[in-house]
């Protein structure tokens, strides 16, 4: 089950983060981070992406201050990082996560 949460912003908006498994179909875990208007709306821009059993239920993951800060200076508003225990990578945008996951 994808865990995740979200953080409301002082102007409205808000920052969700989710774990959901690869896209790649890799047995990894990849951390989404989505900023967007409203819960619903941040939703739909993965489900606009290929990822269809996308739910938020609760707030047990809830996005770090460093994952807002990096949300919010990003120009799409929407990132990922593989994760991987004590060294994770860098935040990448969206477009080279499904670029790696299209058979070749």
């Amino acid at each position: 089950m994808p865990a995740g949460g979200f953080c409301k912003l002082p102007n409205g908006s808000v920052v969700v983060a989710l774990s959901l498994p690869s896209p790649a179909g890799d047995g990894t875990s990849v951390r989404f981070l989505v900023h967007a208007a409203n819960r619903a709306r941040a939703l739909t821009r993965l489900r606009n992406l290929g990822l269809r059993a996308v739910y938020l239920r609760g707030n047990a993951e809830p996005p770090t201050p460093d994952e807002v800060t990096a949300v919010l200076h990003h120009p799409d508003g929407l990132l990922w990082r593989a994760e991987q225990g004590a060294a994770p990578d860098l935040w990448r945008p969206v477009r080279a996560l499904l670029r790696s996951a299209r058979p070749a």
